[in-house]
């Protein structure tokens, strides 16, 4: 049970409790479907049935760009199942990449030979389509310039794996810092952020980029078993002769020093993220961007050096990743998280590690872009111990009692950090 391994941090015992009892408005409010068109309505359904981690803070963007982000992310995930979909030959997958940004203009089309768990987005793509074309033109311009560009290069990445590190910047730019441009455009053409932050593709990309290696960093295991590689081979043919053996544990030294290694690559973006999240000025798209950034730093500090990384899953606490959810609203919060983590990672680092350099090199230069902010305010300090110790008996309580009649209620939001 969640609430038992946040026991050691009451903070998050009382977060998970006041998020369980709605306290947490600001950043996932309620829509107003009675004023959607039944397609958009489908649409929202959609997006909170394959999207565990950001259908939350889309529902929570201002005006019209909560439509036009809502939209953005199916099209992509429609393009992303053809992607995954290994049943679908490569002769007739190829093709369907290309060409899908065309298929936004085809009303009838859509795609019903999918084995894969999102495939919905495919059978009704019309109903996305629809609603795609009901953007405005600023919109739809970004959207299917990003979806022609990310399916040319899921293509190109469909007939061989990441080698070099630049190939696997390379791929995660193609796969996800495609989605962070788009997504900076399509704030620009609101008109809630300012031109730049369209114009900048360099910050958007790395904001991209920085989520992207933090999941293929955290998901080896799972990729192994499933059959896909998205390790760089540059980096693990270091340490071992074959991918799959740094999961062996006759190779756990050399399998934590490839690992660690990849996780300060990944570091090497946050200064970027720090300079993109600077720039942003409206509330719903600050909460958007931030929270899935912090809790990615969150995610590499709980894998770095953690040999967990290739027995199981890594996951943060569910206690954590709300609490990481309601306090990065304001930049200076998102330094002094980005600072706590940091130095988690920087009191892990080993004497004898081999990236050891590289590794105090990036935290130095992340701590220096934190530095002259205040600390995070922890609202335990403003908690009396009597008053922490009957929320803890409170939030516990009621957590059982909620578990034990709600069960497995759909609708209940699964914060697995991105």
């Amino acid at each position: 049970m969640d609430i038992l391994k946040s026991l050691g941090h009451p903070e998050e015992i009382y977060n998970l409790f006041k998020f369980k009892m709605g306290g947490c408005r600001t950043v996932m409010p309620k829509l107003d479907y009675e004023s959607m068109s039944e397609s958009l309505k489908t649409c929202y359904l959609y997006l909170n049935q394959t999207s565990r981690s950001f259908a939350a803070v889309i529902q929570a963007l201002d005006g019209e760009l909560r439509h036009a982000v809502c939209i953005f992310y199916l099209v992509l995930r429609a393009l992303d199942t053809v992607e995954d979909d290994m049943s679908i030959p490569l002769e007739k997958k190829v093709p369907m990449l290309h060409n899908f940004h065309s298929f936004l203009y085809e009303a009838e089309w859509r795609f019903t030979e999918s084995q894969e768990k999102d495939r919905q987005v495919l059978e009704d793509f019309p109903t996305i389509s629809v609603e795609f074309r009901n953007l405005g033109q600023e919109y739809r311009d970004v959207i299917s310039d990003i979806c022609h560009h990310m399916g040319v290069g899921m293509a190109e990445f469909l007939e061989k794996k990441v080698g070099s590190m630049k190939e696997w910047d390379k791929y995660c730019h193609y796969v996800a810092g495609l989605v962070g441009i788009g997504l900076s455009r399509l704030f620009s053409a609101s008109q809630l952020e300012d031109p730049e932050v369209g114009r900048d593709t360099e910050l958007a990309n790395s904001m991209g980029l920085f989520l992207q290696k933090t999941n293929i960093i955290r998901d080896y295991l799972e990729d192994q078993q499933e059959g896909r590689a998205f390790w760089p081979k540059e980096a693990w043919s270091q340490f071992a002769t074959q991918l799959e053996d740094l999961a062996k544990p006759q190779h756990l030294d050399s399998a934590l020093a490839c690992l660690n290694m990849l996780v300060t690559d990944a570091l090497r973006h946050v200064p970027d993220v720090i300079s993109y999240l600077t720039r942003l000025r409206n509330q719903s798209v600050f909460n958007f961007c931030a929270i899935p950034q912090v809790m990615a730093i969150a995610t590499l500090s709980a894998c770095y050096n953690n040999p967990q990384v290739f027995q199981g899953v890594v996951k943060i606490r569910k206690g954590q990743a709300v609490t990481l959810m309601m306090q990065a609203t304001n930049m200076g919060a998102v330094r002094a998280i980005i600072s706590q983590y940091s130095q988690e990672i920087l009191q892990k680092v080993s004497l004898t590690d081999p990236s050891r350099d590289k590794t105090l090199l990036i935290l130095e230069v992340i701590r220096e872009k934190t530095l002259s902010q205040g600390t995070l305010p922890s609202r335990a300090h403003h908690l009396s111990p009597m008053y922490l110790s009957a929320a803890m008996l409170l939030a516990a309580l009621s957590w059982q009692y909620l578990m034990a009649t709600a069960g497995q209620a759909s609708g209940s939001t699964d914060m697995q950090g991105h």
